[in-house]
């Protein structure tokens, strides 16, 4: 795939871009070095003997080595065809409306960087300028060289104590080389991201910072139940500064710095400020655009802070690193990928604070807690996903994050938004159809941070070519070759993942072979949801495996309550329904396993309900008896909650109006660590799963503890809304094109996403089709009932009554061993369309295989599973199923 980049590139690019660049490096190797190093001030510089005065544009050639020694008047614009440098014997400002570079520019270099205070003003008296297609108001490279290097080291540390609000010091870990009357910033602690909080340095005393002004709020600095949530502290002073005048504050367009094909940015150390375009693509605070591959380039060690779109954009390049750089108070997505082709590229080590989706405006967000999709399709954004906007965006797993933290965004922290094929300039190209990110491992995902988000990490909802996205659209699935699905596939890893606060999920994935190794989740509404993709022909070994890891319902950080509910509770809250119910990690459809992992502080109280393993409120698709835990601890832990379907306020959507997934919520508890019992199943006691002989009900669960062998049921209307019961690839019809918009509101128009889920694909989960507006099926069993349509689980050898007012019935069983089976009374039927007739009840009951019996007013069934269901060591096919008529 990489050794196409370079043709392909030169395709993407506009031909003067190309040549320009060219043109920039046969000029750097006729540069002479004959008139180096002359001064700006002196007349003798300047072929008109002519120091430049205001406004002036100003070209410095291609054999000219001019050293910035005095600060000029403002200038309408620079062209450095040669090289400009800043002298390093006292403080400098250059004011200008644009640089263009196709020589070089330096402030400083890596082995001396730069010591005094240098500041580059981009001014916009003359709006509408377009320089060489790259826009206005910016640092421009066409095939030219910026080497800015300041004396910053010491980008961001933690608190090493929780500060009290009113507070005017703070004690950090490390404060490094900081100094009185520089500017930093204390992240957020709690949910609301917008407690970050800036300050100025007014002395420091070993780790003991004083600050200009008292805080505001609580800044939590402790290691509390093992999980670290000690406040960030970020340094936003550089001595090198490149920032907009002041009147970008009111235009909200910004400086920019772009480089170009051929062009080459080192940068540390250095300040970016009132920097980016709202509503004006291409034009960020920095910015490497279709360079292709590169070697050595960088930015560390930097701040961007208020800006008016993004912080670093990696475009059509790769190789760059972006390292030890600190980002606040940012608009739409920070640290951003963008096409999807970008590979090899290096985030190690970066913060971001304050992530915002609008200069003036809320979020109107598309996620769990708000499904509308109406924010896609805002007209005050660059992209559709700016309205729920990330910290990190990520669109090709072939890339290294570690050690990066999002520290506060108003939507999401970081964002796996893997797009099937490169979008936006690589759509239709050939890198483009050769280039598969939903089928790429995951390089590396380690370390990470993500707290005071609505959701901390989200790894789905991959956009289209158009840039929107689904509630449910990433179908990821790493291959050897992502080009052949017949390839050996390959598991993805995230290791060591800490998220906390977060008003939604601390993770919500999608995906099948996902591993998540070392969690430490906390303090969340939900810690961890995984749903299958849904879509595709191709099956992974699994859908997700966590193993090793921690959730913590609320722990020692309480925040900072500031509604009646929360001080009444004496603690922020995730949700402002006190009463939402906090579970740590929650089952959802397909093959999914929790191992070695301890679940602390999951209990309720007066106001709410708690627990540790749970669902997801309230899913349409079926949860698998072939979901697992082992080796789980609790401590101070209600081990399950399976809330009861009472109202719709915690559900998604009500998804296609049947709720098969929480009416049989199940997991295989393997050997006991969950209820005592090893090899049994955790059910939801809902009177039809459950039986008195084999089970223990748990009231405060509302689940059971039950031994036997547990399956799926699912009944319905025959042939209503692609009802089937197959196992993996079984019958059914997909559903609407355009795919699934849940778990949520329907899909965004033109959204994302793959044709959809197939109907009745049974295997390891079953989702069975939707039977939307079919008349339901009341199941009674030990004088309890149940209105499903759809699925339910089932425990072998059970004899249950359903009735219903449809004129046929589809019955089907899987995930059960081969020979297991249920009876079924069917009032008002007659007719059975397979099986063996039998003749009275006794016969019926003691049938080896499928068989009917059709008595006073009623059809009994007995359905023998065949062990299809493709659960693991039992084999695939599709069940066993029945069709009854009245």
């Amino acid at each position: 795939m990489r050794r196409h980049y370079g043709l392909f590139l030169s395709l993407l690019v506009p031909a003067f871009f190309v040549l320009g660049g060219y043109g920039v490096v046969k000029a750097q190797q006729r540069t002479s070095s004959t008139a180096r190093g002359k001064r700006w001030s002196d007349a003798a510089t300047w072929p008109d003997k002519k120091v430049p005065g205001k406004d002036a544009v100003v070209t410095i050639e291609k054999d000219m080595d001019v050293v910035l020694d005095v600060s000029p008047p403002p200038l309408h614009g620079l062209r450095i065809n040669g090289k400009l440098s800043f002298a390093d014997k006292k403080d400098l400002e250059l004011t200008t409306e644009w640089i263009l570079v196709r020589g070089e520019l330096e402030i400083g270099t890596e082995g001396k960087p730069h010591t005094r205070n240098a500041t580059i003003t981009l001014t916009n008296n003359v709006p509408g300028e377009d320089i060489e297609a790259m826009g206005d108001r910016g640092i421009m490279m066409m095939g030219g060289t910026l080497s800015l290097h300041g004396t910053e080291k010491n980008s961001w540390t933690r608190l090493a104590k929780t500060t009290a609000a009113g507070s005017s010091t703070i004690e950090v870990l490390n404060p490094g080389d900081w100094k009185k009357g520089e500017q930093i910033v204390v992240a957020s602690t709690d949910f609301d991201p917008h407690q970050a909080e800036e300050r100025t340095i007014s002395s420091i005393s070993g780790k003991v910072i004083t600050l200009d002004q008292k805080l505001q709020y609580m800044h939590y600095g402790e290691v509390t139940f093992s999980v670290d949530e000690r406040g960030e502290v970020g340094m936003l002073t550089r001595n090198i500064r490149i920032q907009a005048s002041p009147d970008a504050d009111q235009s909200f367009s910004g400086g920019h710095v772009m480089a170009m094909v051929g062009s080459t940015m080192k940068v540390s150390g250095v300040e970016f400020f009132r920097m980016g375009q709202h509503e004006n693509l291409a034009r960020y605070p920095i910015h490497w655009h279709l360079v292709g591959d590169t070697q050595g380039q960088y930015i560390e060690n930097s701040a961007i802070h208020d800006t008016y779109s993004r912080c670093v954009t990696v475009h059509g390049t790769n190789n760059v690193r972006v390292e030890n750089n600190v980002a606040y108070n940012n608009v739409g997505h920070c640290y951003f990928l963008e096409d999807g082709v970008e590979h090899g590229n290096q985030y190690i080590g970066n913060l971001g604070m304050l992530t915002r989706c609008n200069p003036t405006r809320p979020c109107n967000s598309t996620n769990a807690l708000n499904g509308s999709g109406a924010g896609q399709n805002s007209t005050d954004q660059l992209i559709p996903s700016d309205n729920t906007a990330s910290t990190f965006w990520i669109t090709n797993p072939d890339n290294t994050y570690r050690g990066n933290v999002s520290a506060g965004s108003e939507a999401t922290g970081f964002w796996i938004a893997l797009p099937e094929h490169p979008t936006g300039k690589f759509e239709g190209t050939e890198i483009s159809a050769k280039t598969w990110p939903r089928r790429m491992q995951l390089k590396q995902f380690s370390g990470n941070v993500s707290h005071s988000d609505v959701d901390g990490l989200m790894f789905d909802r991959g956009t289209n070519a158009q840039g929107k996205f689904n509630l449910g659209g990433n179908s990821h699935l790493p291959y050897t070759d992502p080009s052949d699905t017949n390839s050996a596939r390959l598991e993805s890893v995230i290791q060591d993942f800490t998220s906390y606060k977060n008003s939604g999920a601390a993770i919500w994935a999608r995906g099948e072979n996902h591993v998540f190794k070392g969690l430490k989740l906390a303090d969340s509404g939900i810690g961890y949801t995984h749903a299958y993709p849904g879509v595709a022909p191709y099956h992974g070994d699994f859908t997700s495996k966590v193993e090793d890891s921690l959730f913590v319902g609320e722990t020692g950080n309480k925040g900072t309550p500031k509604t009646e509910a929360e001080i009444a509770y004496g603690r922020t809250m995730p949700r402002k329904d006190a009463d939402y119910p906090i579970r740590g990690y929650e089952y959802y459809d397909f093959t999914h396993h929790v191992s070695n992992t301890k679940f602390v502080n999951f209990e309720d109280n007066a106001t709410r309900k708690a627990g540790a393993i749970s669902y997801l409120l309230y899913t349409s698709f079926p949860i698998s008896t072939n979901n697992d835990v082992e080796g789980l601890k609790f401590e101070n832990a209600k081990p399950v909650y399976f809330p009861p379907q009472q109202d719709r306020r915690w559900s998604f959507s009500g998804e296609f109006g049947r709720f098969s997934g929480w009416n049989g919520a199940v997991f295989h508890d393997i050997d006991g660590s969950v209820g005592g019992v090893p090899d049994s199943y955790i059910v939801i006691d809902n009177g039809i799963a459950d039986d008195p002989q084999h089970c223990q009900i748990k009231p405060d669960w509302n689940a059971a503890v039950c031994k036997g062998d547990m399956g799926r049921l699912q009944i319905g209307a025959a042939g209503a809304g692609g009802f089937g019961g197959g196992g993996r690839g079984g019958p059914g019809r997909p559903v609407a094109a355009g795919g699934r918009g849940g778990p949520g509101a329907p899909a965004a128009p033109g959204a994302a996403g793959a044709p959809g889920a197939v109907g009745g694909r049974g295997g390891a989960g079953g989702r069975g089709g939707f039977g939307g507006g079919a008349p339901p099926v009341v199941l009674t069993r030990n004088g309890r009932k149940l209105s499903v349509n759809g699925d339910t689980t089932v425990l072998a050898g059970t004899e249950i009554r359903a009735e219903s007012e449809a004129p046929s019935l589809t019955i089907s069983l899987r995930e059960l061993d081969s020979g297991s089976w249920v009876l079924f009374e069917l009032p008002g039927y007659s007719s059975a369309a397979t099986g063996t007739a039998q003749t009275s009840m006794d016969a019926l009951r003691s049938a080896k295989d499928t068989s009917y019996y059709k008595g006073d007013g009623s059809l009994w069934v007995k359905l023998v599973s065949n062990g299809g269901g493709a659960r693991p060591g039992r084999g695939g096919g599709t069940g066993s199923s029945i069709q009854v008529s009245r």
